[in-house]
C-alpha cells in the first residue's frame, strides 16, 4: 500500500476512498454533461432556431428575439438554484440530482418536437420560450447541486482537482453540443439542416438522458452532508445573503466570458468575421475541446499555488486582451485567426474554471452550501451570462462597431477582480 498524502486519513474516515470518490464524481460528472449538452445545443443553432420559430421580416430582428429567448432559459435560474438548491441542503445532494436531469431532458425534447412559426404561428415562440423556461428552471438546481456534491466528495487537499471536473463536464457538456451541431451542419445540406436536420441535436438529448439517470440513481450521499446532518452546532453560522453576495460577484466574469467566448461566438464570426456556419461550429468545437483538457489542470495547480492566483490572471487577462483579440479575428477574418484566438481564450477561462467551483463551494458552509451557492451563481448567470449574446448583439447593432461587446467583457472582469481580491485563500483549509 502506497503512503497516505495529507488528508487522506480524515477523507477515509469520513468514508471518502479514493474508490467512492472517483464513483461518485464520475456518475455526477456524466449527468452533468448530458444537461448541459441540453442546455446549450440552442445556443449553437440560433440563426436556425430564428427562421423557424420567429417571422422573417427582419433577420436582426428575428436573431434579437432568438436571443432573447436563450436569455430566458436564465431568468428563472436563481428560482431553481434556490428550491432545488434548497431540496439539496434538506434531503440531499442525490435528490436535487435527479430531480434536475429529469427536467432537463424533458425541456429538450420539447423544443425538439415544437412545430415551427409557419405552422402554428405565435404558438411556436410560446412553446419555445416555455421549453426554455423548464431548462433553465433545471440549470439553476443543476449548476449548484453538482458542484457541491463533487467537491464535498473530494478527499482533503484534492478539492480544486476533483471540483475542476464539474467545469469539465460541463464544458464538454458544450463540446458535444458544438460537436453535433458541427456534424450535422456538414452531413446535411443547408435546405434539410433548416428545414428539419435542427431537431435532432436536441431529440439526442432525450435519448441520451436514462445514461445520467441511471448512473445517478446508484450514487451515494456525500460524506460532508451526511456528516452535516448529525452535528449539533451552537456556532452562529455568516449571513447567507453576504455570502451569496460574494458568489454573485465573484461568478461575473465566469458567466460572462463563458457565454460571450463560446455560445455566442458562432454566430459572431459567422456574422462579423465571415465564417461559413460548418467552420464557425467547427472552430468553436476545437476551443471547447482544449478547455476540457486545460480544466483539470488548473484545477490541480490550485491545490498547490492555491485558488487566488489563477482567478486573479484570467480576470486580468480578460481585461486586458479581450479588445485586442476581438479586434484581430474581425481584421484577419481568417479561420486560422479564429481558431488561434478562440484556444486562447479557452486556456483563459480555464484558469478561472479549474479552482472555480471548489473556490466558490469553499465560501459556503455545508449546510447552507446548495442553497445560497446557487442563489448567488444563478443570478449572476441570469444577468450576465444568459443575455450576453443578446446585449453583444444589441451592442453592436447600436454602436456599428462589433468589437463593442468586448467592454461588457472588461467590465465583468473589473468586477470579479474587485470580489476575488478581498477573499481569503481556503486551498489549504478543511472544508467547513
Amino acid at each position: 500500500m502506497g503512503e497516505l498524502k495529507p488528508g487522506d486519513e480524515r477523507s477515509l474516515a469520513q468514508g471518502r476512498s479514493p474508490l467512492t470518490s472517483r464513483k461518485a464524481v464520475t456518475a455526477a460528472v456524466m449527468g452533468n454533461l448530458l444537461e448541459w449538452y441540453d442546455f446549450a445545443v440552442y445556443g449553437y443553432l440560433a440563426t436556425i432556431v430564428a427562421k423557424n420559430f420567429f417571422p422573417q421580416e427582419d433577420e436582426k430582428t428575428a436573431l434579437l428575439s432568438t436571443f432573447a429567448t436563450f436569455g430566458v432559459g436564465f431568468v428563472v435560474r436563481p428560482l431553481g438554484g434556490i428550491l432545488i438548491g434548497r431540496l439539496g441542503d434538506v434531503r440531499g445532494r442525490k435528490a436535487a440530482l435527479m430531480l434536475t436531469i429529469f427536467l432537463m431532458a424533458f425541456g429538450t425534447v420539447l423544443i425538439g418536437l415544437i412545430p415551427t412559426y409557419g405552422s402554428i404561428g405565435l404558438w411556436a415562440p410560446a412553446l419555445l420560450v416555455a421549453a426554455r423556461l423548464l431548462q433553465g428552471f433545471a440549470a439553476g438546481g443543476e449548476w449548484g447541486g453538482s458542484t457541491a456534491f463533487i467537491v464535498e466528495w473530494a478527499p482533503e487537499g484534492r478539492r480544486g482537482l476533483y471540483g475542476s471536473f464539474q467545469q469539465s463536464s460541463l464544458a464538454a457538456g458544450l463540446l458535444l453540443g458544438s460537436g453535433i451541431a458541427a456534424l450535422f451542419s456538414t452531413v446535411l445540406t443547408p435546405q434539410d439542416m433548416e428545414s428539419w436536420g435542427w431537431r435532432i441535436p436536441f431529440l439526442l438529448g432525450g435519448i441520451l438522458a436514462p445514461v445520467g439517470i441511471y448512473m445517478r440513481r446508484n450514487i451515494d450521499e456525500t460524506p460532508a452532508f451526511r456528516e452535516a446532518r448529525t452535528q449539533v452546532s451552537d456556532d452562529a453560522l455568516p449571513s447567507p445573503v453576504s455570502l451569496a453576495a460574494k458568489a454573485f460577484g465573484f461568478t461575473v466574469l465566469w458567466t460572462s466570458s463563458y457565454y460571450m467566448m463560446l455560445t455566442y461566438m458562432p454566430t459572431f464570426t459567422q456574422k462579423h468575421v465571415g465564417l461559413t456556419r460548418t467552420e464557425a461550429l467547427w472552430s468553436n468545437t476545437l476551443g471547447l475541446l482544449v478547455l476540457v483538457i486545460v480544466i483539470p489542470f488548473a484545477g490541480a495547480l490550485s491545490d498547490r499555488v492555491g485558488r487566488k492566483p489563477l482567478l486573479l490572471a484570467c480576470c486580468l487577462s480578460f481585461a486586458l486582451l479581450s479588445h485586442l483579440l476581438f479586434d484581430a479575428m474581425v481584421a484577419q477574418g481568417t479561420l486560422a485567426v479564429v481558431m488561434a484566438v478562440q484556444v486562447l481564450f479557452a486556456c483563459m477561462i480555464a484558469a478561472f474554471s479549474g479552482p472555480g467551483p471548489a473556490a466558490i463551494a469553499e465560501i459556503f458552509p455545508t449546510r447552507m452550501r446548495s442553497t445560497w451557492m446557487s442563489a448567488g451563481y444563478s443570478l449572476a448567470v441570469a444577468i450576465f451570462g444568459g443575455f450576453a449574446p443578446f446585449i453583444a448583439t444589441w451592442l453592436i447593432g447600436r454602436t456599428g462597431s462589433p468589437l463593442s461587446p468586448t467592454w461588457y467583457v472588461i467590465g465583468a472582469a473589473i468586477v470579479s477582480t474587485l470580489v476575488i481580491a478581498r477573499l481569503p485563500e481556503t486551498a489549504h483549509e478543511e472544508l467547513a
